[in-house]
């Protein structure tokens, strides 16, 4: 790569006249291999994160609300069953008259029916009159303060006091009996393994979803491999209203573009050679005859050489023109005019020209009024129109009427010119706005058209949105009518930064 970064740089160090500053280098695009990570995988492993910091979360706001939830549930549930013995213990205590041993021995019962809970009765002075087994903290007012054990009062008939019945969870500092704490453990379980479900499938729909949004990343990657490597007809094809729709769209028109900019290029080339070639052969057989001494090196041949020096320097200029209109390259400079006065004007500058070739030019105002304002560019116009009469003059026999004439039709302008020359055959009409295209090309050569004006004419309507049309018949004449929109409107595809400015 080395080599290759070094290829263009700028001037060498044997050069001792260089400044510093005039050094400059340039380095081609590197082919880097693929990476190790696709962006298919990418995606899918965002996907599983995304959802395994979901469940995270999930889990942790869940323990933590159902912790608390959960607690106060168990809590209740003891406090509820403390009551309820307590109620009982105030009944038997009622019937029995005192703690006699019956009542003694139903706590002893309900103690050892609860093989989780531990049970403690105390008397109004604060003696145990039972006490199940359970930790020594349980008789501490701390433990009784802080939530660990709960309690219920033991009142007689009179609602007097008698005692007070405490229950605990043993082996618990969170009042969970064993069935609780398993059901907690399960509900945990159960969140992980949704969770981890949750994760698979996000896993999966990621995986989906990236195969899809990648087939077509993968099908503009290939089809602008295809065009690197010289296929200029290869597409996309696709379509949408969405932003991969619009990126495929977007990509075959430029595509498309690219395509028909490298054919211009192309048949720009093969034309100039084409039409530079005659003249060039010409003159360089003059020359040479000269230099040989076949022809003497007088003004009459020094002349017909610099005829065609001219023509090649007018066939350049408007190849140049046309090139720069095609290209979005001339920039339009849109203003108000008067139409009427335009075309006025060229006939009284074109008039004497056409008498001088023994033809008739007029003018008709064919609008109805004395003015007709459009927006446009009144130098490409002028220019366009210019052409047409160049070319009816060109082709319309001495003694031929030419017409310039200007109309309204709805929202355009008519600019017309009419002939009485010798007309174009059906079967070439659609080409006559074709670069260099003749339909006798001796004929042509002899009225000396360089055969771009109809073409510069066609790209400058083109640039002002409008149209042009083409009536003619053999042996009677032919009309060129340029239609331009009253309203000049800048299409967002129009060449050029500067178009319509």
């Amino acid at each position: 790569m080395g080599s290759i970064g070094m290829a263009n740089r700028g001037p060498s160090k044997e050069r001792p006249d260089d400044q510093p500053g005039s050094r400059s280098s340039y380095n081609t695009i590197r082919r880097t291999a693929k990476a190790s990570i696709s962006y298919s995988t990418r995606v899918t492993l965002s996907f599983a994160m995304i959802a395994v910091m979901t469940a995270v979360i999930f889990a942790a706001v869940l323990a933590y609300v159902w912790q608390g939830q959960f607690q106060s549930y168990t809590r209740e549930n003891l406090q509820r069953t403390a009551d309820q013995l307590a109620d009982t213990l105030s009944l038997q205590y009622g019937n029995a008259g005192g703690w006699t041993a019956d009542v003694m021995g139903y706590v002893q019962d309900t103690g050892d029916s609860m093989d989780d809970v531990g049970l403690q009765l105390l008397d109004t002075s604060g003696k145990v009159l039972y006490n199940d087994v359970g930790p020594a903290t349980v008789r501490d007012t701390a433990a009784l303060n802080d939530g660990r054990v709960v309690s219920s009062a033991v009142y007689d008939a009179s609602h007097v006091q008698i005692g007070e019945v405490r229950l605990w969870i043993t082996g618990s500092e969170a009042l969970l009996t064993k069935s609780d704490s398993s059901f907690q453990r399960n509900s945990y379980s159960a969140i992980v393994t949704a969770a981890m479900l949750a994760i698979v499938l996000a896993w999966i729909i990621g995986y989906l979803w990236s195969r899809s949004l990648i087939r077509p990343l993968r099908r503009i990657t290939s089809t602008a491999n295809q065009i690197r490597n010289g296929d200029l007809s290869a597409r996309t094809g696709l379509r949408g209203s969405d932003e991969m729709g619009q990126l495929g769209e977007t990509f075959d028109d430029m595509a498309t573009t690219l395509e028909k900019d490298i054919k211009l290029e192309h048949r720009l080339t093969s034309d100039v050679a084409h039409e530079l070639r005659t003249p060039l052969m010409a003159m360089q057989a003059t020359v040479e005859a000269m230099q040989d001494g076949v022809l003497p090196a007088d003004q009459e041949h020094l002349a017909t050489v610099a005829i065609e020096v001219r023509r090649l320097s007018r066939l350049v200029d408007a190849m140049l023109k046309l090139s720069r209109m095609e290209n979005g390259k001339t920039p339009l400079h849109i203003e108000k005019c008067d139409v009427v006065e335009l075309a006025a004007g060229l006939v009284t500058y074109q008039a004497q020209l056409f008498q001088d070739n023994g033809l008739e030019l007029t003018f008709q105002n064919n609008t109805g009024r004395a003015e007709l304002i459009a927006e446009l560019d009144p130098d490409l116009i002028r220019e366009a129109t210019v052409n047409l009469l160049s070319n009816a003059m060109r082709y319309t026999p001495e003694g031929g009427k030419v017409v310039l004439a200007v109309a309204r039709k709805k929202q355009d302008v008519l600019i017309s010119v009419s002939d009485t020359g010798i007309g174009i055959a059906k079967e070439d009409i659609p080409r006559v706005f074709s670069r260099f295209w003749r339909s006798d090309a001796s004929r042509e050569r002899v009225a000396g058209g360089l055969g771009v004006g109809l073409s510069l004419t066609k790209e400058i309507v083109d640039r002002h949105n409008g149209t042009i049309s083409v009536d003619s018949e053999l042996g009677k004449g032919t009309t060129f009518t340029l239609h331009i929109p009253l309203a000049y409107r800048e299409r967002r595809s129009s060449h050029g930064p500067n178009a319509g400015k």
